[in-house]
């Protein structure tokens, strides 16, 4: 197994770096509105339908209560020897504040029923959020650390691989310059001079 890096772009790890603070930023903006938007609508639902269908069950009671001593007074006070009134009006007002009561109760009932519900999704939904919040304040973090850490290091051994700093030759330079090196050598090596002939005394 090889343990060199095959990196082709230096740049492709600072814009994964970019790309983990943007999300960290964008995510933890939206973590905050999601709490904040669903706190609103608990409260809506716990707190101001509650206190709204209560009340309403308050008038309409008071409502109902108006229309009886209303038909009452006309069965007592309309009555004409003996023939009893009809007292029409005063019963389809009776019967209407009736059904708007129910209706009122109903919606009570509504609330009172949903209110757990709602209060015990939105605990899950924010312990969701807690173990996400995580990941964007610890784990981007961490890994633009790391990124960061990458990079120093590739550009440090950029630069030695790179003496001049040229980082569009990069290596590839030294390797050249190192060999031209070697063929100057080569080329200024002086031959060897031919052996004397037989006989020759020596030089």
């Amino acid at each position: 197994m090889s343990t060199q890096a095959d990196v082709k772009s230096i740049d492709t790890l600072a814009f994964m770096k970019a790309a983990f603070a943007s999300f960290a930023h964008e995510s933890g903006q939206a973590i905050s509105e999601c709490e904040i938007q669903g706190q609103r609508a608990v409260d809506w639902i716990c707190v101001d339908q509650a206190a709204f269908w209560k009340a309403e069950v308050r008038r309409m009671t008071e409502l109902v209560n108006k229309a009886v001593k209303d038909l009452e007074y006309c069965k007592a006070f309309k009555k004409v020897g003996n023939n009893q009134p009809s007292c029409v009006e005063e019963k389809k007002a009776l019967e209407k504040a009736k059904q708007r009561l129910a209706r009122a109760e109903q919606k009570a009932e509504a609330v009172r029923r949903w209110t757990p519900v709602v209060q015990q999704q939105f605990r899950e939904a924010c312990v969701r959020l807690v173990r996400f919040r995580e990941v964007v304040d610890v784990d981007c973090p961490r890994s633009m650390a790391l990124l960061e850490k990458m990079l120093k290091a590739l550009d440090a051994y950029r630069q030695v691989a790179s003496p001049t700093g040229d980082s569009g030759t990069g290596g590839g330079t030294g390797g050249q310059s190192v060999a031209r090196q070697l063929d100057g050598g080569q080329a200024a090596k002086p031959e060897a001079a031919p052996p004397p002939p037989a006989g020759a005394p020596p030089s």
